[in-house]
């Protein structure tokens, strides 16, 4: 085993609290596999007794940090992790008891990619990989990959980059070409697992000692801290750096869903019936605001805003799980609380100051007051990455997992918008409502923005948010800069700030087109009817969140 590398056991026993391998029967083998390749055998007898495995897989059941998992690690030592038939059997395996537990998947790879020894047979194993894989995607369960050193080959255009969210450890060496098989000048530094974040493929680099707490909060935010069915009747530990909580009973969908487990050989629940669709009602009124705190009323309870969730009640450090209505219906996202002015904007112009102010809150301080916990997602997995521009991921609020894809008040860029088109997807396959924050002057218009396929990628998120069946809610904190800002917005469940305007395009753009002197810029943002105000009224948004209220566990209510 190559220095610094970590086997199979050894990286189990980093992440999990306990471990329990999943029995499986070996298929026969010919006299050196199935190709009768010389020496095979004798190999493959090496590789057992010098890693106490009899494959390049360990299959099993694990706890990690209160999370029930199914763990499938790499052993590199064993004739470089590569894949197999019997490799291959024990993937399928593990896959299989994944959706019947409704268990997540967590790949651990260490792999130099298919077994020479086994030919054209052990490369198709990337099929049947690929095919579990799918299938554990269509049962709503998710898989969150962890690229360890190194993460070559098929193994990681599978197990690797096929997962919904991928970390890797620091240096480890990830790429589709392994070191023997690139072109003699190839930079080496275009292989590793920071290379792989830069390029929009992976998520995030994690140290080693912070593994374990990062996986365990991944897999109880993207689980929504249920409890699983094989311990539905254990515990469930707090997120890290949370203290212990007490069990909670389950919702009757989480019920319904253990009781499926509980029957013989259950074929892969369906996902949960989702649905963005709310009944048409009047906006409520746009309140007079002044300069105290401001707070949209707690979705749930105001009124005029039908189904939009319940904010009411303190914060709640327990993860509820679940995050679903009677009849497994999700229940949206509140809307987040005002963080800059009250008081509603005088004029258009007045608006577009206020959003365009340096010292007005922006995404990220939103998210640090509505969340308690959370994770980021990076890269549209095309090769681009927009930090600047768009911040996607996953946090805990009132105790249950909530989506966001949130603007930052620059121009967005392509990879931006297909980062949230990813994450919206992602959402709604494990039944997650998201929350978007609108805040750009607009697209990003530069020649390098068209080569990167604009137009493309912002039509897309309009399409992923208009059939999106779990429920999304938008919230306006600053500029709404034309079809740029609109993708990001669901319709009619948005919200927005008194800071804030949205309009089809900038007061000086618009003024520049009517050939109108620059002088007459305020005069046209006014004529544009851009203010929050103007926006109910034009039945836009569904209102402001200007009401006075009281600050209360870091979220806003009347």
């Amino acid at each position: 085993m190559t220095t610094g590398r970590t086997s199979a056991r050894e990286v189990i026993a980093l992440v999990a609290d306990d471990f329990v391998r999943l029995p499986h029967e070996e298929r026969p083998s010919a006299p050196d596999g199935p190709l009768g390749w010389p020496g095979y055998d004798a190999a493959r007898a090496r590789a057992a007794e010098r890693t106490g495995e009899s494959e390049s897989v360990v299959c099993g059941t694990a706890t990690v940090g209160g999370a029930r998992a199914v763990l499938i690690a790499f052993e590199f030592g064993f004739l470089g992790g590569s894949l197999g038939e019997r490799t291959g059997d024990l993937l399928v395996g593990a896959y299989t008891y994944a959706r019947e537990h409704r268990l997540p998947v967590v790949p651990l790879v260490a792999t130099g990619g298919s077994r020479m020894q086994e030919g054209m047979l052990a490369l198709t194993q990337l099929q049947r990989v690929a095919r579990q894989s799918a299938l554990t995607r269509e049962a709503g369960l998710p898989q969150v990959a962890v690229l360890r050193d190194p993460t070559t080959g098929g193994g990681w255009a599978t197990l690797g980059a096929g997962a919904d969210v991928v970390l890797a450890l620091p240096g480890a060496q990830v790429g589709f070409a392994g070191s023997r098989v690139r072109p003699p000048d190839a930079d080496p530094a275009a292989y590793t697992a920071e290379a792989q974040v830069a390029a929009g493929a992976a998520d995030a680099v994690v140290p080693v000692a912070e593994l374990r707490d990062v996986l365990a909060l991944w897999l109880r935010l993207l689980t929504d801290g249920a409890p699983s069915t094989a311990v539905a009747s254990t515990a469930a530990s707090g997120p890290p750096t949370s203290t212990p909580e007490p069990a909670h009973a389950p919702t009757p969908a989480q019920a319904q869903a253990q009781a499926q487990a509980q029957a013989p050989a259950p074929a892969p629940a369906p996902a949960p019936a989702l649905t963005n669709e709310q009944p048409d009602a009047p906006a409520p009124p746009v309140g007079s605001g002044g300069r105290t705190a401001c707070a949209v009323p707690a979705a749930g309870n105001a009124p005029g805003v039908p189904g939009a969730g319940n904010a009411s009640g303190p914060e709640d450090s327990s993860w509820a799980g679940g995050g679903r209505e009677a009849g497994g219906v999700v229940a949206a996202a509140p809307v987040p609380g005002a963080l800059g002015e009250c008081g509603l904007p005088a004029t258009g112009w007045d608006a577009v100051r206020r959003a365009r102010s340096a010292g007005r809150p922006r995404a990220g301080a939103y998210l640090d007051a509505y969340f308690t916990h959370r994770l980021a997602i990076s890269g549209d997995r095309c090769g681009g990455v927009d930090p600047d521009g768009m911040l996607c991921g996953f946090g805990v609020h009132q105790g249950r997992t909530v989506a966001y894809a949130a603007q930052t008040g620059a121009a967005t860029r392509p990879a931006g918008y297909r980062t949230a088109v990813r994450l919206i997807r992602l959402a709604e396959r494990l039944g997650i409502p998201v929350l978007t924050l609108v805040d750009t002057p607009g697209a990003a218009n530069d020649a390098e923005a068209e080569r990167q396929g604009a137009g493309a990628a912002i039509a897309e998120l309009f399409g992923v948010v208009a059939a999106a069946r779990t429920p999304i809610t938008t919230l306006v904190i600053g500029e709404g800069g034309s079809g740029g800002a609109l993708a990001l917005a669901a319709p009619g469940r948005t919200w927005a700030t008194p800071d804030s305007y949205f309009s089809v395009i900038a007061p000086e753009s618009a003024a520049a087109i009517l050939k109108r002197s620059p002088a007459q810029t305020e005069a046209t943002a006014e004529q544009l009817r851009i203010r929050p105000q103007d926006l109910v009224e034009l039945g836009v948004i569904r209102a402001t969140n200007a009401q006075r209220t009281r600050d209360k566990g870091g979220e806003h209510r009347p």
